[in-house]
């Protein structure tokens, strides 16, 4: 009785998790992606150009508020004061003339009071002008930030992208010789029942099936975490399962020499010309420090009413003059804002050529491992024909009973380990040229 009631209960479990599985792996959405189609999710989602972006609209904020410092000034105050019971006497001249005070008393319990004042910079000594200047500058800098932080973005979806496809490769490599692992593993089974075989060998070639199962296991894993990698540089759903359309790697065509590559990036690299503008605006800062040094000159305005009850009341009281501000205190005092604005030149300076030492530095270093990325993939192939024979060879003598079993698993393994190597450095070869682009300024033209 109670079996008949907890089979019943099992088929509906069975069929609910039946459905759970179905439905988890139709969530999963399976997609072929190229390589372009990659980097333009890539820049469009990447969270540091957009940070980049905003840096941008700061720097354009910059200009518009230097810009801003040639317009008038204008600014409206206005007080209502609650007074006390205050004594208050008010001398005047009598109107006869003659040079006598009157005290009138008057009882004061309030007043009020309004200011309008209108300034216009007429002469600044430069600072306006030149504050424009520099923050030009520094918003052409940040637009270069950004135009370079695009090509790492790039370098590193190029990067991800090559490792899925060299995951999705060395599975495929692996599964190929598991199947011939698997093979081998039936024809040692039967040869072993049939007093062929002994059961040693045969355990040995079971042995290496299990190793190549476990190779298989690090290699989906190494797959599913590229491929989650992948994910979220293009700012897609974690379980959006991607095959990379290998047709999108192009082969390498037309490489220039290392003083061309050195001239490329001197020339192109956004990161430099950004320095160069962030100087200029430095060597701005000077001329704005020194501006200080001289007055001010502005056109003012202001309208004043007021009114105290009892006591007074003003209206029309309208002025218009010139000021001038001069900061005397300038003659005797250092003036550090100039110290300061020349030491920040003469610090970018340094940055500058720093820079141009650093990326030489690294343009040499790509072009080099370019260089032995190619010579690798000619090594590798002449070590992966040279497996393959070793590999016939080797098993046309264990068929004749000339090596043992080792021997043959041995061949077949480096077999396997050379179909791999060169399988790796022909994907490798392609990133090693992206860098040296990324390196030189000319990835996103490429």
């Amino acid at each position: 009785m109670n079996r008949k009631k907890f089979i019943p209960g099992l088929k509906i479990a069975v069929l609910f998790f039946t459905l759970l599985i179905t439905k988890s792996a139709m969530c999963q959405e399976q997609r072929v992606i190229t390589l372009q189609e990659a980097i333009d999710l890539s820049v469009k989602n990447s969270k540091l150009l957009k940070a980049g972006t905003a840096r941008i609209l700061a720097a354009e904020a910059g200009v518009t508020e230097a810009e801003d410092n040639r317009l008038p000034g204008f600014s409206v105050s206005g007080s209502y004061l609650r007074l006390n019971s205050p004594n208050v006497a008010l001398k005047i001249k009598a109107l006869s003339g003659t040079g006598t005070d009157s005290s009138r008393p008057a009882t004061i319990s309030q007043a009020m009071y309004g200011i309008a004042s209108l300034s216009y910079p007429l002469y600044a000594g430069g600072k306006i002008k030149f504050g424009i200047e520099s923050a030009k500058f520094l918003e052409q800098a940040a637009k270069l930030d950004v135009d370079n932080d695009k090509q790492g973005v790039i370098l590193n979806t190029v990067d991800a992208f090559i490792n899925l496809y060299k995951s999705s490769k060395v599975i495929w490599l692996i599964k190929e010789s598991l199947d011939q692992s698997r093979k081998r593993d039936t024809d040692f089974l039967r040869l072993e029942n049939n007093g062929l075989l002994a059961r040693n060998d045969r355990l040995k070639a079971s042995l290496q099936t299990s190793n190549i199962e476990l190779s298989l296991l690090d290699a989906e894993n190494n797959q599913r975490i590229a491929g989650i990698n992948l994910d979220l540089m293009l700012g897609l759903p974690e379980n959006t399962i991607l095959n990379p359309d290998s047709s999108s790697l192009h082969p390498v065509t037309g490489l220039k020499t290392l003083d061309e590559y050195e001239q490329m990036a001197l020339q192109s690299r956004k990161d430099i010309e950004a320095l160069s503008y962030r100087q200029k605006a430095a060597a701005t800062g000077i001329k704005i420090a020194r501006a200080e040094t001289y007055p001010t000159i502005a056109l003012t305005g202001g309208y004043i009413a007021a009114y105290v009850p009892n006591l007074l009341t003003i209206t029309n009281a309208v002025n218009i003059g010139v000021g001038v501000q001069y900061n005397l205190a300038g003659l005797w005092k250092t003036n550090t804002n100039l110290q300061k604005a020349k030491a920040r030149e003469q610090e970018l300076l340094a940055n500058s050529e720093q820079m141009n030492d650093g990326i030489r530095l690294q343009v040499n270093k790509d072009y080099e491992n370019y260089l032995l990325s190619t010579k690798k993939i000619d090594v590798y192939n002449k070590a992966m024909q040279q497996a393959e024979e070793n590999f016939r060879i080797t098993k046309n003598k264990y068929d004749n009973s000339l090596v043992t079993t080792t021997d043959l698993l041995d061949a077949d393994v480096a077999q396997l380990q050379a179909r791999l190597n060169l399988t790796l450095a022909k994907a490798d070869v392609i990133a090693a040229y992206n860098k040296l682009l990324q390196t030189t300024g000319g990835l996103n033209k490429q």
